[in-house]
């Protein structure tokens, strides 16, 4: 007795929401969109984009609704992967902030505790944008854009831009990247600050206040 499997169909991705984990295929020759989730690709090494060919098997949800399983690239999206220079520079940016600032630690110039504090944060801050994907693409309760910006303010920005990177997520939305870049600023102004003469008094005054 043999088995057979489903037969396969060929079309475009003719949209995608990158932030939710899903988009919509149209067969060739037309005809209803088909239901794409990020989950039912073969190849996750590759980011799904509008405009790429796609092989699939046509199943049905729960509510009969046609979706696609087992969907596989009929030419490699690699070469169309244009968000990765950019995003290799926020790598690259990251990285070599938290490289400056390890190198001041060992001149002498930051304190130890700075230090760590932004790594720690980072790490938060890089977790919870990860916990925010997944949330996403399963259709669970988000993390508030409001606390993603909070630990990016606090020093946890480095941490952010690795996993904007890494799971492409808060990438495409202008309104939250400008609020992004904004706590970024911020942060780093009042790290200069911090570390500018008027800061130093002001850290003096601070200290010498309760005895005074």
């Amino acid at each position: 007795m043999s088995v057979h499997s489903l037969p396969r169909y060929q079309g475009k991705i003719t949209s995608w929401k990158d932030e939710q984990g899903f988009g919509f295929i149209t067969p060739n020759g037309d005809g209803p969109a088909v239901f794409v989730h990020i989950k039912s690709f073969s190849d996750r090494s590759s980011r799904p984009l509008a405009g790429m060919v796609v092989t699939y098997e046509l199943t049905t949800n729960e509510k009969g609704q046609p979706r696609a399983a087992n969907v596989a690239f009929v030419r490699a999206g690699r070469a169309r992967q244009a968000p990765a220079q950019p995003g290799s520079n926020s790598l690259k940016t990251a990285a070599g902030f938290l490289l400056l600032m390890g190198i001041a630690v060992l001149a002498g110039k930051v304190p130890p505790l700075l230090f760590g504090a932004y790594i720690c944060l980072s790490v938060m801050t890089y977790i919870a944008y990860a916990a925010d994907k997944s949330a996403a693409q399963d259709g669970r309760r988000r993390t508030p854009e409001n606390t993603l910006h909070l630990l990016s303010l606090a020093g946890g920005w480095p941490g952010a831009l690795a996993a904007q990177q890494v799971y492409r997520h808060k990438t495409k939305k202008a309104s939250f990247r400008q609020v992004f870049w904004l706590t970024v600023l911020v942060n780093c102004v009042a790290l200069g600050w911090l570390f500018s003469h008027w800061g130093v008094d002001a850290l003096r005054l601070l200290r010498s206040w309760p005895a005074a």
